[in-house]
């Protein structure tokens, strides 16, 4: 997730959780909704949170367009408009894509985490994205 502000771009990396929990559900628990958490930001966030205008308020959203599941023989096509809108926000995204990516470098993010420990791999993170950080300026 990027939250703007005016002049500071805020990368949030959130705690580990176990198992396979779907970032939508962790942006809910970390952020509830009842508060007016990003009413003052420009959040741009991945296709994983289709819903979310639903749920929360926005200064702004940046949200690419999905395609629609259609029926077999029917279009699901973009228009024009909205590929032009896909690539602007990829363009925008590739950014955060690449910080992922230079965080994988520790291979200790890659490989499956066997440490019963949170704190410890909450701590983990933390210091990759630190280094990552550190290598970026």
């Amino acid at each position: 997730m990027i939250i703007s502000g005016k002049n500071k771009i805020i990368h949030y990396v959130s705690k580990t959780y176990k198992g396979k929990v779907h970032d939508f559900t962790i942006l809910k628990q970390e952020f509830p909704y009842q508060q007016k958490w990003f009413a003052k930001f420009r959040t741009r966030l991945d296709l994983g949170f289709q819903a979310i205008a639903d749920l929360y308020t926005f200064s702004e959203l940046v949200i690419p367009h999905k395609k629609k599941r259609v029926k077999k023989g029917e279009s699901n096509q973009l228009s024009q408009e909205q590929i032009r809108y896909n690539k602007q926000v990829g363009k925008e995204r590739i950014y955060i894509e690449h910080s992922i990516g230079g965080m994988k470098r520790y291979k200790i993010l890659v490989y499956r985490c066997t440490l019963k420990s949170e704190n410890t791999r909450n701590v983990i993170v933390g210091v990759c994205a630190a280094l990552w950080n550190f290598t970026i300026t």
